[in-house]
């Protein structure tokens, strides 16, 4: 399974390097979707300093005109800090006009000042979660229903059931509850047995269907190149700049499979979080992990140079997809 990941980060958030990033990433969603790719992702943060992806809604629809059959993914969206009924309305029109091709992960966050913001409590942010997706669903009927005290309906419903549409995010018993509670699937941020065991639980007092998807235990996030020591020291600053950026965002109770430790780019290969792996590498790796082989590609990881990021798809498609 080949997916792409775009957040357009970009230190300095210059407008007109902007504007050649988002158009740059455009095409390669486009190159993704002409060559098989399974999905293209994203992702939603707030008031970075590098930019980071504050238009996942936009970003998906972009994604949508742009593409035929590949799947979309939030991954995750910062649902309290939407107006919900707005948010079950964009998203069914993105349902529709997809064709049923985009899904969105609901998540809490981990970052106050984006609540803060927002105009939202941070210490309310379960229950704002829980409000937003009763009333998601209510929406999604398309009958009548009362949200905040307001009557509310939506039209247009979605093609797609909301299983397909919106699952559950989260790394601890929380977001398991709310899973089973609103028979929706759930996605964790980390392989977690042990929460799937207690997600499954849940399901089964409930007497619901379980349906959990957990990253991979090697999780990684690959860049493909002829010559990976070369890579690494011509851009292992960009690995770095993302990781050291969203692991300034984590507390030590948040799981994911991407956090890093790392403070250089040495150590940042060390850990294996991002990996610059040349196609027979990849071809490997792919063949290592069997039927269930993912292969997550960052083309503009942290600012890396479009061009860059061109040479990793073109090998990626032509050196490695034949093979696996």
């Amino acid at each position: 399974m080949s997916v792409a990941r775009f957040n357009f980060v970009l230190p300095g958030i210059d407008p007109r390097a902007l504007t050649g990033y988002y158009k740059a990433g455009l095409e390669m969603m486009k190159y993704a979707d002409d060559n098989g790719f399974f999905s293209v992702s994203f992702e939603e943060h707030h008031g970075a300093d590098n930019g980071w992806s504050p238009t996942p809604l936009t970003n998906a629809a972009f994604a949508v005109g742009a593409t035929k059959n590949v799947r979309i993914i939030i991954q995750a969206l910062l649902v309290p800090l939407h107006d919900p009924v707005r948010l079950a309305e964009q998203l069914a029109v993105l349902d529709l006009a997809s064709g049923g091709r985009v899904s969105t992960v609901a998540g809490l966050g981990y970052r106050p000042s984006e609540y803060e913001a927002a105009g939202k409590s941070w210490k309310d942010r379960g229950k704002l979660l829980d409000d937003a997706v009763a009333a998601m669903l209510a929406a999604w009927t398309g009958e009548p229903f009362e949200y905040d005290g307001h009557p509310s309906r939506v039209t247009p419903t979605p093609i797609s059931p909301p299983q397909a549409l919106l699952f559950i995010g989260g790394t601890g018993k929380p977001g398991a509850r709310r899973a089973a509670k609103f028979d929706l699937p759930f996605l964790p941020a980390a392989n977690l047995p042990e929460l799937e065991a207690y997600y499954n639980e849940q399901c089964a007092e409930r007497g619901v269907n379980p349906f959990i998807m957990m990253p991979p235990e090697d999780t990684a996030m690959l860049h493909i190149a002829e010559d990976p020591d070369k890579a690494w020291a011509e851009y292992g600053k960009y690995f770095l700049h993302e990781a050291t950026t969203y692991a300034s965002w984590q507390t030590p109770d948040i799981k994911s499979a991407v956090h890093s430790h790392a403070s250089t780019a040495e150590e940042l290969r060390e850990e294996g979080i991002y990996q610059v792996l040349s196609p027979d590498q990849c071809i490997e790796r792919a063949k290592a992990q069997g039927d269930f082989a993912t292969v997550v590609l960052h083309p503009m990881v942290g600012g890396m140079p479009p061009e860059v990021g061109w040479e990793s798809m073109h090998l990626y498609v032509e050196k490695v997809l034949p093979y696996v």
